[in-house]
């Protein structure tokens, strides 16, 4: 059986640099189109009025978990205490939206490499800071989600079990595993393996094609990926992170360089319908 909240990145309706109008646009978006969660994605800048998007929240009749990927001057095997500081800070915006889970990039910054491969020493920083922040969310309910990306991307996590055997040594009970099928389509043989692997370290999924495009038209296995769910009986969160160039800014943001098939809504919306349909067909399994 799979329970899952299903969500929608605020990157369904703008691009990844947080404004305020523009999240409070994102947030109705996707209050209108039904999904149960929206996934706010924090500012390394932490310019970011929690307090105020609580009540645009619950104005809006939905609710919310929180995403942080970090960049250059947080980047943890050579920036760790800029690391730590930076995730409690998100931590801290978190507890004041009283959401449970905050997860993403949380284990290099984005696009930095060192030319060589992970080392012992790197993986120690790592497990230190995930540690210290781990202890940090655990004051206020938060389960830290960390997301392996593709190689060419960071060398410090790509895969799902690699991943999950450094979570493991950190012996936190709030550090669980965040998926991402694009990512898992270039990194991982299979989509069924790594779910069913990782069974109750699994917290958080984000759903999208290998193009970034519609759910279902791509090369994800999403049938391979819903068996497994159903036989971990997931619980967690399945949160819709494709793009649409319809979006100002968007192409630039997140290297989008051909024109996307579909307008943002109607890519939210039948991607939605999708995953809705999924679970249906492996619940009545």
């Amino acid at each position: 059986m799979i329970k899952a909240r299903i969500g929608a990145s605020i990157l369904s309706w703008i691009p990844p640099s947080w404004k305020a109008d523009a999240g409070l646009y994102a947030i109705q978006q996707a209050s209108k189109s039904g999904f149960d969660v929206i996934e706010i994605l924090l500012p390394n800048s932490m310019d970011f009025d929690a307090h105020t998007v609580k009540k645009q929240l619950k104005d809006n009749h939905i609710e919310a978990v929180c995403g942080l990927n970090l960049s250059k001057p947080y980047h943890i095997p050579t920036h760790p205490k800029e690391a730590i500081k930076l995730i409690q800070q998100a931590i801290d915006k978190a507890a004041i939206l009283e959401v449970d889970y905050l997860g993403g990039v949380l284990h290099s910054a984005i696009g930095v490499f060192s030319g060589k491969p992970r080392t012992s020493e790197e993986e120690t920083i790592l497990l230190e800071v995930w540690g210290e922040s781990a202890k940090y969310a655990e004051k206020f309910n938060i389960n830290i989600g960390i997301e392996p990306i593709n190689r060419y991307e960071s060398y410090i996590c790509n895969q799902a079990e690699d991943t999950l055997q450094l979570i493991k040594r950190v012996k936190a009970t709030n550090l669980f595993l965040h998926l991402d099928t694009f990512h898992m389509n270039i990194e991982e043989t299979s989509f069924y393996d790594p779910v069913k692997n990782s069974g109750k370290w699994l917290k958080h999924i984000h759903m999208t094609e290998n193009d970034r495009g519609m759910l279902g038209e791509g090369l994800v296995r999403w049938d391979d990926l819903f068996k497994g769910l159903n036989e971990i009986n997931f619980e967690g969160n399945l949160v819709l992170e494709n793009f649409s160039s319809s979006v100002a800014g968007m192409a630039e943001a997140v290297s989008l360089w051909r024109p996307s098939k579909y307008k943002a809504n109607e890519l939210a919306n039948k991607s939605l319908s999708f995953i809705r349909e999924k679970m249906e067909e492996y619940n009545r399994d």
